[in-house]
This record gives C-alpha cells, structure tokens and sequence, in this order.
C-alpha cells in the first residue's frame, strides 16, 4: 500500500471537481426573466408563459425556414421552438411546430405565433423573436 500523499489527493480532488463541473442535467431550470407572462402574451426566449394548466418556456430557435415576408416562395416554410413544458409535479422539453398542436399529460400545447417576419437577406437575432403559445384540453 502506498503512503498517503497530500499532493495526488488534491490533484484527484481537483480532476473530479473539473470533471463534474462539466456534467450536464437534462431539463435543467434555465433563468427566466421574471415571473411568467399570461395567455396569449408574446414572448421572448428564456421567458415562461401560462398555457392553461401548463408553463410554456421557448429556450430555442431550432428552425426557421419560413418563407420571407418579401419574397415569392413554392414552400411556406416552418418555425420550430425547443420548448420546456411544466405540469403540476412534472417537466418535460419537446419541439414545437408552429401551429401543430402537441400532446403531453392530458392536454394540448400549440405554439400558435412567432415574430418577427422573415425578410430576405435579414437575420433574425434570437433576441428578437417572441412566441406565443395556446392550450385545449
């Protein structure tokens, strides 16, 4: 057995502190810009929103493929949203489809607005999106 040695416990304590800072938590609470938004209310990334009996976050844009304002397109296009959804007692983080209801726990949640507008050779920061989310149980 090898004599303790102060300096490999401190190296082994600082390999598993790095290590575990790297750790990630699947549906981890992100910080929100205050208190959640009522029904109907557009919002940004990052801030809830009350669905019915559902809390609505849109945390990111996945895909915008939508058809600029300013053009003639063969395809409309879409808006996806990674989206956490909180229940009573329950969480879970799904992608929405823009006006494509989704089932979860009994009830449906739609995304049912993004802004702004595509343009053409405009991008859009992702600080400047809002989403606006509906429920029907």
């Amino acid at each position: 057995m090898k004599p303790f040695s102060p300096l490999r416990f401190a190296a082994a304590v600082l390999i598993g502190s790095t290590i575990s800072a790297c750790a990630t938590v699947p549906n981890a609470p992100i910080v929100s810009n205050g208190p959640a938004a009522s029904a109907g209310t557009a919002v940004p990334l990052g801030k809830p929103v009350v669905a019915g009996n559902l809390v609505a976050t849109p945390m990111e844009v996945h895909e915008d493929s939508r058809c600029p304002a300013n053009a003639r397109c063969v395809w409309a296009g879409r808006v996806i949203v990674l989206t956490r959804i909180d229940g009573a007692g329950w969480r879970e983080t799904a992608y929405l489809t823009l006006g494509e209801p989704y089932a979860t726990h009994g009830t449906r949640l739609t995304l049912t607005s993004a802004s702004p507008a595509a343009m053409t050779g405009e991008a859009i920061a992702p600080s400047d999106y809002r989403f606006t989310y509906s429920d029907s149980e």
